[in-house]
């Protein structure tokens, strides 16, 4: 599913004029858009100064006065963290060797601009082709240069009139009342049938994160009826994922790609459910298939890495870690985990000294960094083991176990999560030093906190072979046993109607391991509880909490978000607005 701040990626690029009845319903309207463009925040991206004050200056032409500019990913950055800009117009070619359409994803990834903002890429004419065939982030519009004021303004007003008619979906989606943005696209369903489709898109992707999963169905099969669009279908392709029907969805995926080999979202879709039937190598395969047709797209290069090293080709993880950091260098996408991520790959083919090298310079960025300066240990300690010095290792081992209690604190209280993989990355290396106890302690709270992320599971397994551990897939089937348990137990406890019970084991789950499954549980026995006794600011608090932590581990969870709805639903029954 969709994050809320890429909702615009959903939407299909209009071709209304926008002094057409269909698009801006009256001249009246389209006054008042124009008139509005005065008071917009505007932000010109372009690595060459004369080119921002070109635009500003036809902007001021048009009455907008409050315009910014930055020549510089990191200008952008800093600025959009400062100021809440309304339109975004950022040329295709930026300084950095990256380009307009990974800005944009960056920004949306980040949460660093509002779904209502404006983003538009200005390019060449002989690159426009090529640029909106691999737009996988879909900009509200582009501008081909040269351009008028009077274009300019055009586009403006028409991306500006959009946003309008579909604010109130973006505002529920935000606040994360999903039955009522839902409401909101059937009224622009019914109301503004120049942008059904538009709405159409929405409400289908939200009855699929509700998992009303009949309903996704229905809807996307009537739309087929009037538009085939390869959004459609795979929309379609999901719904029947999700009701499990794998192989049909599959053959969906690949008719889009046969239909629409552009409509590259296909190949990650295609390549989940390969993964989810056990198909790794051909789900690798379609990876990299959208990987070379979009090679600047940082996370699916992430995802290529991922699978590669699942199936254990570690050359292909080795050559997609590296575009991950080539392509991702002064760019809030990168990690801590993206170092460690190749520096591991790189020991596993057996080039220790270039994992060291790696580390270094992880070391050099990322100066002060108390999570760097854990990674740079732990692999330190694991290139020390290589090399036949386990005393040395040992050392480097423990002290980053000590630096490991100071960085978990600090994150604890600044909300943010460590990494896992570095965390089994240490546990490794305190098997291989010696330090048996210390490591399985670690791996046992890594797997517990993961125990659905399969790419990690099968990290621990790995380590588990390299050390000689033969208990180690044994401790796994106990850890993901002891968790299942005490889920089952509250899920019984719910069936049988004892719904305080049912919270007392949720939660109790969720505080032994705070794993995504056992946190949303916890939520949302704690939301159903209250449903039937009565707002509780306490436990409303706690849920919440529970809530926040499961989003910080993946937002994009179906659960994650059907949860905050459930909670919109029960604070509007007693009267209790959630949406601040």
């Amino acid at each position: 599913m969709l994050a809320s701040h890429a909702y615009s990626n959903l939407l299909p690029m209009q071709t209304y004029s926008p002094k057409s009845g269909e698009a801006l319903e009256n001249e009246d309207m389209l006054l008042v858009l124009q008139q509005a463009l005065t008071k917009k925040r505007v932000l010109i991206v372009d690595r060459h100064a004369p080119a921002r004050e070109s635009v500003r200056l036809m902007l001021g032409t048009l009455g907008v006065t409050q315009v910014h500019g930055a020549g510089n990913s990191a200008e952008v950055i800093r600025q959009v963290k400062a100021n809440r800009f309304d339109i975004i117009l950022s040329d295709f070619i930026l300084d950095d060797g990256r380009d307009g359409q990974q800005l944009l994803e960056e920004l949306r990834h980040a949460h660093l601009i509002a779904p209502g903002t404006v983003y538009i890429i200005v390019t060449g004419e002989r690159t426009y082709t090529n640029v909106v065939a691999l737009a996988e982030l879909a900009p509200d519009d582009y501008l081909i240069k040269p351009f008028t004021a009077d274009q300019l303004q055009a586009r403006l007003v028409r991306a500006t009139y959009k946003k309008h008619l579909l604010r109130r979906i973006y505002e529920k989606i935000e606040s994360g009342d999903l039955d009522e943005a839902i409401a909101a696209c059937d009224r622009v369903i019914s109301q503004h049938p120049a942008y059904m489709y538009d709405a159409y898109r929405f409400k289908g992707e939200l009855l699929l994160q509700l998992e009303r999963i009949e309903e996704a169905e229905v809807l996307f099969r009537k739309v087929l009826e009037g538009r085939m669009a390869p959004w459609v279908q795979m929309g379609l392709a999901t719904a029947l994922r999700d009701r499990g029907a794998l192989e049909e969805a599959a053959m969906l995926a690949e008719q889009v790609l046969v239909d629409a080999p552009d409509f590259l979202a296909a190949y990650d879709f295609l390549a989940a459910v390969q993964e989810r039937r056990g198909l790794l190598e051909n789900a690798q395969e379609v990876l990299q298939h959208a990987a070379e047709a979009s090679p600047h797209n940082t996370l699916r290069q992430r995802m290529v890495g991922d699978i590669a090293a699942r199936n254990e080709d570690m050359a292909a993880a080795e050559k997609a870690y590296s575009k991950v950091l080539e392509r991702s260098k002064g760019s809030s996408l990168r990690s801590v985990d993206d170092f460690a991520n190749l520096a591991r790959t790189m020991a596993e083919r057996g080039n220790i000294d270039a994992s060291r090298k790696l580390i270094g310079e992880l070391k050099r960025e990322l100066r002060g960094d108390k999570e760097a300066e854990l990674a740079a240990l732990t692999h330190e300690s694991l290139c020390l083991a290589a090399e036949g010095a386990p005393e040395k290792a040992r050392a480097c081992a423990e002290q980053a176990i000590a630096l490991q209690q100071i960085v978990e604190e600090d994150f604890a209280n600044r909300g943010k999560p460590l990494s896992q993989r570095l965390s089994v990355d240490l546990a490794h290396a305190c098997y291989a030093s010696g330090l048996k106890d210390e490591g399985e302690k670690i791996m046992r709270q890594a797997v517990a906190e993961n125990h659905e992320d399969q790419q990690l599971i099968h990290q621990a397994s790995r380590v588990f072979e390299k050390t000689n551990q033969p208990e180690g897939n044994a401790l796994l089937e106990q850890i993901n046993h002891q968790l299942n348990e005490l889920s089952n137990r509250g899920q019984s406890a719910a069936r049988a109607g004892d719904l305080a019970g049912a919270a007392e084991l949720h939660t109790q789950a969720a505080e032994q391991a705070p794993n995504i499954r056992n946190l949303i549980e916890a939520a949302n026995s704690l939301y159903l509880l209250m449903d039937r006794r009565g707002w509780d600011a306490t436990l409303a608090a706690s849920a919440h909490d529970y809530l926040e932590r499961a989003q910080r581990k993946d937002r994009k969870h179906p659960k994650v978000l059907a949860t905050r709805q459930l909670a919109h639903s029960v604070a509007r029954k007693y009267g209790i607005d959630i949406s601040a």
